[in-house]
């Protein structure tokens, strides 16, 4: 049985005891894999190792900007 055909049937059983109807399959991956990142990040800074991520590269780039030089005239 595929994630799609459980779901149809928690559908079914949803309706049949009128409770609501769960999410489509997929409808919170990313928010779970953000959530693992953000844990991963922590159990790091616990340790006492670096947290790599967004919010380092983003101090990274206001602390040292890459310089782009502008078009050669011709």
């Amino acid at each position: 049985m595929d994630a799609m055909q459980q779901h149809m049937i928690d559908n079914y059983r949803a309706a049949r005891l009128g409770t609501p109807a769960p999410p489509l399959p997929g409808t919170h991956d990313v928010a779970v894999l953000r959530d693992l990142r953000d844990y991963r990040r922590f159990e790091a800074v616990l340790d006492g190792r670096l947290a790599t991520g967004r919010l380092r590269a983003a101090l990274a780039h206001l602390i040292a900007p890459r310089h782009h030089h502008p078009p050669a005239c011709h």
